[in-house]
């Protein structure tokens, strides 16, 4: 089974924090999913290098990376990724989508509301619950 490193960013605005929805997959399970932003570390990179990458990227945002948040080990049918998160902010609220087709500012109470990636949901829950 193929498996993935990837890097992802709660990027907070003030009492907010960002939320970005998949565009169509061909695997059905995370198609459309809720997620945090972020990617796969390229060889060579460390991981607060691939992040702040990857925002840029998908984005066009520049991030503030804090602390490591949480690590998570996920196995989707197709693939299994070990996801390490960090704490983020920005300095404005605005950006511009490449990859993804919606996202909110929500805050932490908020984010059960939305249908959320199985690999992401440890993240939500540690966020609600901390």
């Amino acid at each position: 089974m193929k498996h993935y490193n990837v890097v992802a960013a709660i990027i907070y605005f003030k009492e907010k924090i960002l939320c970005v929805q998949r565009g169509e997959s061909k695997f059905e399970y995370i198609s459309k999913k809720y997620e945090f932003p972020g990617g796969k570390v390229e060889v060579g990179e460390s991981n607060t290098d691939a992040l702040k990458r990857e925002i840029a990227e998908e984005l066009r945002m520049d991030i503030n990376v804090k602390d490591e948040y949480l690590t998570v080990t996920h196995r989707y049918p197709d693939f299994e990724l070990t996801m390490i998160s960090f704490i983020c902010d920005v300095d404005k609220m605005s950006l511009t989508l490449t990859e993804h087709i919606d996202y909110k500012w929500l805050t932490k109470a908020e984010l059960e509301g939305l249908d959320w990636a199985e690999a992401d949901i440890p993240i939500v829950n540690k966020l609600m619950n901390g």
